[in-house]
């Protein structure tokens, strides 16, 4: 599944946070429903215009921004003696 595909931003929509091609429901929106314990049935059917591809679609997409986030550790502090 191409993520490009399915997940757009414009800053038209929702002032241009990632959203499902084609609706106003944003990627957070559905990554915070499945966070609070929402089922994949309970999203489709409460959001009807959506996917299961959809639903994919906005994991994949967490995950692409997740993967490419570099994670830099502190210079280490030197420690006074004394």
């Amino acid at each position: 599944m191409e993520t490009a595909s399915r997940i757009i931003l414009d800053p038209a929509i929702l002032a241009g946070k990632p959203v499902i091609q084609g609706t106003r429901i944003s990627v957070d929106l559905v990554l915070d429903l499945l966070a609070s314990g929402w089922s994949e049935a309970e999203i489709l059917r409460e959001y009807p215009d959506l996917s299961r591809e959809d639903i994919l679609a906005c994991i994949r997409y967490a995950q692409e921004i997740v993967h490419s986030e570099r994670v830099y550790s502190p210079i280490p502090r030197s420690r006074s003696t004394g």
